[in-house]
């Protein structure tokens, strides 16, 4: 369910572009046609960073659904 979230996000460069809708996707792109790299780090870092929370709310909601999974057996195993 994670990678397919992370999918979802990253599928909006090109929902955005196609179209033109504004948003990140497209501040995005733009942001790389005009070589503004303070913009594109910015975007980068926010996307980054929704991804990362993204995944956790997966892994405590997936957690939450099947008590079998708890992370002390995942520790265990690795």
């Amino acid at each position: 369910m994670g990678p397919l979230l992370a999918a979802v996000l990253t599928g909006t460069f090109v929902v955005e572009l196609i179209f033109a809708i504004p948003g990140l996707g497209d501040t995005f792109v733009v942001s790389v046609t005009q070589r503004d790299y303070n913009l594109l780090v910015g975007v980068t870092v926010l996307y980054a960073a929704f991804l990362v929370v993204a995944n956790i709310l997966v892994d405590v909601v997936y957690t939450w659904l099947d008590p079998r999974d708890t992370l002390l057996r995942n520790a265990d195993t690795q």
